[in-house]
C-alpha cells in the first residue's frame, strides 16, 4: 500500500473497496511490527486481507524452523487488516492458532484472513497460513472488538488517530 493513495474529496461517498484500501493504508502507516518483519499487504477487501512474509534467519528457532510466534504474528496482522477494513477501529479480543506444518528459512508465507461473522461490536475471523507450495502451515481464529471510532475521517480524509 502506497502512502500516495488519494483521500476521498469532501462530501464524497466512498465505495466499500475504497474504504477497505484507505483503512489498510491508515493501519499500515502505524504498524511498525508488520513493517519491521517485512510483511506486505497483497490485497484487502471488506472483511478480507492477504499478507505475505518471507522467513528470515532471525525468525528461526533452535530446530531451524520458523518460530511459531512469527507465524502467529503474521496471522494476527492479517486478522487486523481484515477486521479494520470497514474503517472501524477493531482490536483482538481473543485468538487461537493451530500449527499444522513447519516453515523454514526463505519460505514465503501467505496469510489470508476472512470474516466469518461481523456484528456491530464483535467479529469472528479465520486466517489460513500457507507456504509458497500452497501447503497449509497454520490455522488461526480471532475474535475482534470494535472500539467505536474510525481509522480515518471519510468526509475530510484526515487520519483521526
Amino acid at each position: 500500500m502506497s502512502s500516495s493513495t488519494p483521500m476521498p474529496p469532501s462530501s464524497t461517498i466512498i465505495s466499500e473497496q475504497m474504504r477497505a484500501e484507505l483503512s489498510s493504508q491508515a493501519l499500515l502507516a502505524n504498524d511498525h511490527t508488520s513493517q519491521q518483519l517485512g510483511m506486505t499487504v497483497e490485497r484487502v477487501a471488506p472483511g478480507f486481507s492477504r499478507l505475505r512474509m518471507k522467513v528470515s534467519e532471525d525468525m528461526l528457532n533452535g530446530h531451524a524452523s520458523c518460530h511459531g510466534g512469527y507465524i502467529f504474528t503474521l496471522a494476527d496482522s492479517a486478522f487486523a487488516f481484515a477486521c479494520n477494513s470497514f474503517n472501524q477501529v477493531a482490536v483482538a479480543a481473543s485468538a487461537a492458532i493451530e500449527f499444522l506444518a513447519p516453515a523454514y528459512l526463505d519460505d514465503v508465507l501467505t496469510a489470508e484472513s476472512s470474516v466469518q461473522s461481523q456484528g456491530s461490536r464483535t467479529g469472528l475471523y479465520d486466517v489460513v497460513i500457507t507456504n509458497q507450495r500452497d501447503e497449509r502451515v497454520a490455522l488461526f481464529r480471532g475474535r475482534s472488538h470494535r472500539l467505536g471510532r474510525t481509522l480515518f475521517d471519510e468526509e475530510h480524509g484526515a487520519n483521526e488517530r
